[in-house]
């Protein structure tokens, strides 16, 4: 099948992650406040909760969010927190990423820009504890959003990828069929298997993840956006 629409996925593809660090102390700071719990403890804990995380991601191809973070917290340290603390912790384990946030790669917006002069364009991402709400909103504070004609994020349609849903989300919402996509991101196992289970177009963007590189089933690899861009009229024929 011919190529008709282009997704692109949002960590390490089309921002590098920054600030991590400070997300995390701010995290901290705020459930201290809550709990009175030492920082040292609640740090340990959260990245306990971190691996969790990830451990479900790879068990059961779901994302947790910040309400389990939250509930997680609570349980871990043996305190039970009220419903209106909750919503403040909630709020901040979702929202710091808005404070301290990672940076868009270098000449990603302009690669949007250029698919999206050529065909529809939309966005398939895994979340966390930062939400799909939250990295919404980062995309639109770096212009992105005025490109995007759909963003799908794991924690909204109940699945993260390589799950076919996200990917049939996105077609169908971009009006197309899963296997007329062409899908850049830089995971081999979410990314590439997802997109080309459906029969769609793998690209690996290792310009920023490059533990793929020789090693992928990709029909195509960029390690740049500029060579993305310069590229498009061959991929898309």
């Amino acid at each position: 099948m011919s190529i008709k629409a282009i997704t692109f996925d949002f960590w390490s593809t089309l921002f590098r992650d920054a600030h991590g660090e400070a997300r995390w102390a701010a995290r901290v700071k705020a459930a201290k406040r809550l709990t009175g719990a030492k920082p040292d403890v609640i740090r340990e804990q959260l990245k306990a909760i971190s691996r969790a995380f990830g451990k479900h991601h790879l068990q059961h191809q779901q994302t947790l969010g910040p309400e389990d973070a939250v509930r997680m917290l609570g349980e871990r340290l043996g305190h039970e927190f009220s419903e209106a603390d909750t919503a403040k912790l909630v709020r901040v384990m979702g929202g710091t990423i808005l404070d301290h946030s990672p940076d868009p790669e270098p000449g990603a917006l302009e690669a949007v820009a250029a698919a999206a002069e050529r065909l529809p364009v939309g966005l398939i991402s895994d979340a966390g504890i930062s939400p799909g709400s939250s990295l919404w909103a980062l995309l639109a504070r770096h212009g992105f959003d005025r490109y995007l004609r759909c963003a799908v994020f794991s924690d909204e349609v109940g699945a993260s990828k390589p799950q076919p849903v996200t990917f049939e989300t996105a077609a169908r919402k971009l009006g197309v069929a899963p296997d007329e996509l062409l899908h850049i991101g830089d995971l081999e196992p979410t990314d590439i298997v997802g997109v080309r289970r459906l029969g769609g177009t793998g690209v690996l963007f290792a310009g920023i993840n490059p533990r793929y590189l020789g090693r992928t089933t990709a029909d195509y690899t960029f390690l740049t956006w500029k060579d993305f861009t310069g590229a498009l009229p061959v991929l898309l024929g």
